[in-house]
């Protein structure tokens, strides 16, 4: 048996994980198993769920002696950037902007896991001032921007907040949407605009054609960048969709686009049942997750006065990396990089819509409310 008091660095955060960083040679399986048996004890009581600790709290774990020993590598661990679960796209003095995976949430919370971005980013820097200037869902990969310190935080948010960076992402949904009017971007990219409204709930998001009281306004732009033909379940299309938000709520792109008949391939709330066990991942497996990314950060003009002024301009980008196999192909999809006005460059199955959503109009997971409405579950 061994015990430690809770630090400030463990402070808040569940026994698990405040074990492991006691004790980095445990595994999160090992204390969760332990858990089960009520070999952990917080301030002398026994505990069978990850609970949350406070700082000065004992905590004490009835394990062999053994499973606290160090166990000598035979070799270092090289870690591929697919098996990491984020890598750093770019960096200045205040700002650091990472590509992180699926799976992982960006901060601590109920039903996250054992870790979390922002607490391995401030581990791995050793900057404990380190804070995100934004939050995408624990299951969408791609772009997050961090602040180094408070000033550039506050900077960083009045970014978003002045509507000086734009948020693009990128999606694999089935059918082609046409919906909408064309507008020209920041970038010259001509998108489709689409509004609606977003009634917030205990359990996810609803979507309204009409406002109803309570509802917040969103608004969307898209485009499309390829379009396998029949790669659906019944014969349907499959659409990769670039997507700027105008505006930036819960669930927002995931919620719009199913209400509008194009759920996002594996998304487990918003999306299709049977459209999600139509396709496999690319270990034959199902889909884990929503084919969305965070690819783009986009930066306006940023006045003199806020510290980021010497990123006017920048654009940051990546290309996802979807989990899916299209049926009746021999390779998954492979993204490519957007043109400046069309669809995606490189060799495609087709670009920009022409065909029919055949039927693809209809509610996401939970079904219309008052015939004006759908509905999802949490993210």
């Amino acid at each position: 048996m061994k015990s430690f008091i809770v630090n400030k660095d463990q402070d808040g955060k569940h026994v698990v994980r405040a074990a492991t960083l006691a004790y980095p040679m445990l595994t999160a399986g090992q204390l969760q198993k332990a858990l089960k048996h009520k070999d952990i004890r917080v301030d002398g009581k026994k505990v069978s769920s990850d609970v949350e600790v406070a700082f000065g709290q004992e905590v004490e774990i009835w394990l062999p002696d053994s499973a606290f020993e160090e166990v000598p590598k035979k070799a270092p661990h090289k870690v591929n950037a697919s098996d990491a679960d984020y890598k750093v796209v770019a960096e200045t003095d205040d700002l650091l902007i990472v590509n992180k995976r699926q799976g992982i949430a960006v901060h601590d919370g109920k039903g996250v896991g054992d870790t979390n971005l922002i607490d391995e980013v401030r581990k791995d820097t050793g900057n404990k001032e380190m804070d995100l200037c934004h939050r995408i869902d624990m299951n969408t990969g791609g772009l997050v921007m961090m602040a180094k310190n408070k000033s550039a935080l506050e900077d960083a948010i009045a970014l978003f907040k002045d509507d000086l960076l734009i948020k693009r992402y990128r999606c694999l949904v089935l059918g082609v949407p046409t919906e909408g009017e064309s507008v020209i971007c920041e970038d010259e990219a001509i998108m489709k605009e689409v509004s609606a409204y977003l009634e917030k709930a205990n359990n996810g998001v609803f979507i309204h054609d009409v406002m109803q009281s309570g509802d917040l306004p969103i608004t969307s732009r898209y485009r499309v960048l390829n379009v396998y033909e029949g790669a659906g379940p019944d014969g349907m299309d499959v659409a990769e969709l670039e997507v700027e938000l105008v505006t930036g709520r819960m669930h927002q792109i995931r919620a719009q686009f199913a209400h509008m008949g194009y759920p996002i391939i594996g998304d487990g709330n918003y999306g299709r049942n049977k459209v999600n066990t139509y396709f496999k991942s690319l270990s034959g497996g199902k889909v884990r997750y929503q084919q969305l990314f965070a690819t783009s950060l986009i930066l306006r003009k940023i006045p003199k006065g806020n510290k980021h002024s010497n990123m006017s301009g920048r654009v940051f980008s990546i290309i996802p990396r979807y989990d899916v196999v299209i049926a009746g192909k021999d390779a998954p999809i492979v993204a490519k990089k957007p043109t400046r006005n069309g669809g995606a460059s490189g060799k495609t199955s087709r670009k920009q819509p022409g065909a029919s959503r055949d039927g693809a109009k209809g509610s996401s997971r939970g079904g219309s409310r008052g015939g004006r409405g759908t509905r999802g579950g949490n993210k």
